[in-house]
């Protein structure tokens, strides 16, 4: 989905602070697999600044979401954080014990799921699902402040007051989506990381959700983590863009220099691939296939599809290295 039409003065404002609030320093998450280590997530690290809207990209498999999971620290068996570091503000997420690290949720970092559907209580009405939240944070409310605090979160995600009395299946897709996005503010987080939030929506309902998301973040003065694959949407909705491939990041810029002037070859081939007004009836897709995370080639795992491999690249990982501030990339040529 392209989001052709969005009023983008809405969606990016484009106002960043400097501080980051969140630090991902050399994540590394596999997963047991009988043919040996499944790497999901290889040695990956970026800052997301207060207010700032970043976005991760990439192919299905590529590693975006198992990245969104580690942060939170929901990795389950077969997988595991093999290490690195994740920072909050001043606190490592990686060195708090079950109960912090669940008091973090929802109200440090929240997660807008993909698939409203599969992460709503079917058999709950939307009241009680953002009770249980809070209740679960210690928050303790009479049932008029409850009341109150309910309609309060529906109405800063769009939603009438009585939706609270619903249940999931009485509601649209974009409705759950947005009661997702109000159990995940209920507790003004400092970060909210979007999994692919917009997926299986229509046109017009997507945007009313990104808009939603959008409006919310600037309320609350959140930075956003947006994961998914749309270049359309991240190009209208995130402040810098992070792109992954196999498990790695290989580049990570401001959209608008990813946009104009990508450097890895592979983020130069997505770009191109977008549908173009000037070039109607011309496609270009990415030859290949994305490479089983189990059984990755040698050296940069993108040269098998890659127009510019050369012999190094069929040997030698490439290092992510700096370009200039806020930009980073892991490619021999760039």
């Amino acid at each position: 989905m392209t989001t052709d039409g969005m009023n983008t003065g809405d969606m990016n404002t484009g106002g960043m602070n400097t501080g980051a609030i969140l630090r991902v320093e050399r994540l590394r998450v596999g997963f047991d697999h009988p043919l040996g280590v499944v790497q999901a997530v290889d040695d990956v690290s970026f800052t997301l600044l207060a207010n700032e809207r970043l976005g991760l990209a990439g192919e299905s498999g590529s590693g975006k979401s198992t990245m969104a999971l580690a942060i939170l620290r929901m990795i389950k068996p077969p997988g595991r954080i093999q290490g690195g570091a994740v920072y909050l503000d001043r606190t490592e997420l990686s060195s708090l014990d079950q109960e912090a690290i669940r008091r973090v949720r929802l109200a440090g970092i929240a997660l807008v799921p993909q698939g409203s559907m599969n992460s709503l209580n079917p058999v709950m009405r939307i009241r009680a699902q953002i009770a249980d939240a809070l209740a679960d944070h210690r928050v303790v409310l009479s049932k008029a402040e409850l009341a109150t605090r309910v309609a309060d979160l529906l109405r800063r995600v769009g939603l009438r007051a009585e939706v609270a009395d619903l249940y999931p299946h009485e509601l649209s897709g974009g409705m759950k989506q947005r009661a997702c996005i109000a159990i995940a503010i209920c507790l003004s987080p400092q970060v909210i990381i979007a999994d692919e939030p917009t997926s299986a929506l229509d046109v017009v309902v997507q945007r009313q959700v990104m808009e939603t998301l959008a409006r919310v973040q600037r309320d609350l003065g959140a930075a956003v983590i947006l994961v998914g694959h749309d270049m359309g949407l991240m190009a209208q909705f995130v402040d810098r863009l992070g792109v992954m491939y196999a498990g790695r990041l290989v580049e990570i810029a401001p959209i608008g220099e990813i946009i104009t002037r990508p450097r890895h070859p592979y983020t130069q081939m997505l770009i191109s691939s977008l549908p173009s007004l000037e070039a109607r009836g011309t496609m270009h897709g990415i030859p290949g296939l994305a490479p089983l995370l189990r059984d990755l080639p040698p050296g940069c795992a993108f040269h098998p599809r890659c127009p510019r491999a050369d012999a190094r690249c069929r040997t030698e990982k490439p290092a992510v290295r700096d370009l200039a501030p806020g930009q980073q990339v892991a490619c021999h040529h760039a």
